[in-house]
């Protein structure tokens, strides 16, 4: 059964990025990709369309990922979304804070497209 993938950042290219990184799953696997530019509009976006996994930046307007992370925990009906906070923020804090939001994964920019692929796949369940 194809899933959905949420992107969520506030910069454009970083989406673009993503969305040709993950573009593979489409094709091969019928995954379903969105986008939001915002935290809040993610937030809405993950309450309406329940993707199965969310990259999520930290660094964004309106509400930052670690709000939009700790609201999807909090929220019985989609505690169960896989979270990757994918951010330039790369301290040791940062990732803690992230994982313990309860983030599935924490990846720094600039990211690996491989890497963001094989985790995709990962959450998704889409490997042997």
């Amino acid at each position: 059964m194809p899933g959905k993938i949420l992107i969520v950042d506030d910069e454009v290219h970083i989406r673009m990025l993503l969305e040709q990184t993950l573009e593979e799953l489409e094709e091969d696997f019928g995954v379903e990709i969105l986008s939001a530019q915002n935290g809040e509009e993610g937030l809405a976006l993950i309450k309406s369309q329940k993707p199965d996994v969310v990259f999520l930046d930290i660094m964004m307007p309106k509400l930052n990922g670690y709000e939009v992370c700790q609201r999807v925990k909090d929220d019985a009906d989609i505690i169960d979304i896989g979270i990757v906070l994918l951010t330039a923020k790369g301290q040791e804090v940062d990732r803690r804070q992230g994982l313990e939001l309860g983030a599935s994964r924490y990846m720094t920019k600039p990211f690996d497209p491989d890497e963001v692929l094989k985790v995709a796949k990962e959450l998704l369940r889409l490997t042997p």
